[in-house]
């Protein structure tokens, strides 16, 4: 048992907090930016709440964060009350935000002059991941600090993998959103074909999803695509935020991305439609309206 803090308690952080007090039988405080979630929290896995990341922090061996963009995981690290103030020794601090590489290694230098360590650790698998403990976790830092971390991390996870130094767990799930932006595009312009050609649907999905076109999205979302509901899942909001973290890190690096600057694209219209918090795989619906 460890005793641990969770900043952030989310669609994603809520869940990632209670496997680690259920799963991993750690000791966990929690903190949020609204008191009344941290209070239900507390409440249903039996643990504690901080008023402010830096009470959460102080003393613990492990501190997550969850938050939702680069300028909220500075608040909560370097802010006023922030966690930095209150790490002790060779704590180990990681940050399961989608967050931009660069925010990683600023936080872990600081981490390091500090005298802890800083991980940067996003993950992948959405709310339904979280909820059942079975997320994919990319990371970057320092391989002691990773070994020491993931056995805590994989009370909520399902794979954990070290992707490199500082910054290498942003750069892998910039990776990783870039490939969902490219598939997504590629499954509703298909079934929107076979929508116009007056094909079954469900009998397309059916036999193409077993061969090379086979994908999570197909075999998760054709379903609800295809019946045009969209009131679920990673919102569109979130995914512009992610794919605007890749474009930024693409003109830094020299990268290509004229698709997921396409999809990009696509993303605001559907913003446009009123569909901000739809799940991603609405790009169906800019395709049909």
């Amino acid at each position: 048992m460890a005793t641990v803090a969770f900043i952030g308690l989310g669609v994603m952080g809520y869940s990632m907090a209670g496997h680690l007090k259920t799963r991993g039988g750690h000791d966990v405080t929690v903190y949020n930016r609204t008191t009344a979630k941290a209070e239900k929290w507390a409440k249903e896995f039996s643990g504690n709440l901080a008023l402010t990341p830096a009470e959460a922090a102080r003393d613990k061996d492990f501190v997550f964060s969850c938050v939702g963009n680069d300028d909220d995981l500075r608040q909560v690290t370097t802010g006023k009350d922030g966690a930095f103030r209150a790490m002790k020794r060779n704590a180990i601090f990681i940050d399961n935000t989608t967050a931009s590489a660069e925010i990683a290694r600023e936080l872990a230098a600081k981490a390091q002059a500090q005298g802890f360590h800083f991980l940067d650790a996003p993950v992948s698998g959405g709310q339904a991941g979280a909820e059942n403990g079975v997320l994919t976790v990319m990371v970057g830092g320092e391989e002691t600090a990773f070994e020491r971390a993931r056995p805590v991390i994989e009370a909520y996870a399902r794979s954990v993998g070290l992707m490199g130094p500082s910054g290498a767990g942003q750069l892998t799930k910039m990776v990783n959103q870039i490939c969902i932006a490219g598939l997504v595009q590629g499954l509703a312009e298909g079934i929107h074909f076979g929508k116009q050609a007056g094909l079954d649907i469900e009998k397309v999905i059916g036999v193409i999803s077993k061969g090379a076109a086979g994908s999570w999205q197909m075999e998760n979302r054709y379903k609800t695509m295809n019946e045009g509901k969209y009131d679920f899942g990673f919102a569109v909001d979130w995914m512009r935020k992610d794919l605007g973290i890749c474009l930024t890190e693409a003109n830094r690096n020299g990268a290509a991305l004229p698709v997921t600057a396409l999809v990009d694209q696509f993303y605001k219209e559907i913003q446009k439609m009123g569909g901000s918090r739809w799940d991603t795989s609405s790009l169906l619906a800019l395709l049909e309206r």
